[in-house]
């Protein structure tokens, strides 16, 4: 049962957190992570590799930067990372929009302005919606995505009578954990792990299959958990929204699953969530 906490403490303290992706994103999450007492532990389990299509990536942001579109969809953060890697220029006239607050966040860190997030549903179907609810006329729409996603935002918009050009910005490759954090998750060391796609929940399959019974694993959001449970993972935490505050709050509603004493005996296990 979880112990009530003064409004002033930090409701993390003496938690181990296992931050799947490194760079900016990694950063800022373990930030966010230490601000609530954790103890951030940054293990990329993905990485991202350029598109295999390169000419059609560099083609595509050539007629972006002229123009060409009324519209440009982002929907992932690191889509946002290809941007500003290939120092693309979104005209004012292109209006730009974001599957959810975690992509947009990371649009206007860049330096990029958002014009439309998605609300209801922080997924390629819940943007397609409010696209198409806001534009009942043929607009020219450049959608951006990872190799692995299903072109579902490309296919809805299509359907509804726009010009879509879907271009794959870049791959997702699996990264192996060090020994050293592979050793705390499989001892227990690591109390949380985050799993923000379905990508990352396929490493935590593959590379923790035997995860200890008091191992949280917790999911950024509704989509992500339904994703992480098509991947095989069993998930203890659902944030109720697709935000990183949100997730950070929901492992924070947890009890630390053990005494005091960091390297104490486990006694008990938590629940799982079955798939």
């Amino acid at each position: 049962m979880k112990t009530p906490r003064s409004r002033h403490d930090k409701p993390l303290v003496g938690w181990r957190v296992l931050v799947p992706r490194g760079g900016l994103w990694g950063d800022g999450v373990a930030a966010s992570l230490r601000a609530q007492g954790a103890t951030p532990v940054i293990s990329p389990l993905i990485d991202f590799a350029p598109t295999s299509d390169k000419a059609s990536l560099d083609q595509a942001l050539a007629e972006l930067e002229a123009g060409a579109f009324d519209w440009l969809t982002v929907t992932s953060a690191t889509t946002v990372d290809v941007l500003q890697a290939y120092r693309a220029t979104i005209p004012p006239a292109t209006k730009v929009a974001a599957v959810g607050e975690t992509t947009a966040a990371a649009l206007q860190a860049a330096g990029y302005r958002v014009d439309l997030i998605a609300e209801r549903d922080n997924s390629a179907a819940g943007l397609a919606e409010q696209m198409i609810a806001l534009e009942p006329e043929p607009r020219d729409i450049l959608t951006l995505r990872g190799e692995i996603a299903k072109p579902v935002l490309a296919s809805l918009l299509s359907h509804a009578g726009h010009r879509v050009r879907s271009v794959v910005a870049y791959r997702t490759i699996g990264v192996p954990s060090a020994d050293r954090v592979a050793h705390d998750v499989g001892s227990g060391r690591i109390n949380a792990i985050l799993v923000t796609s379905e990508s990352v929940a396929e490493q935590v399959r593959l590379q923790f299959p035997v995860l200890p019974a008091a191992t949280l694993v917790a999911v950024i959001g509704p989509r992500a958990a339904t994703d992480a449970r098509r991947a095989g993972v069993s998930i203890e935490i659902a944030a109720e929204t697709q935000t990183v505050d949100a997730l950070i709050d929901a492992v924070g509603r947890f009890a630390l699953p053990h005494a005091i004493d960091e390297f104490a005996p486990r006694t008990g296990a938590i629940p799982r969530v079955e798939p």
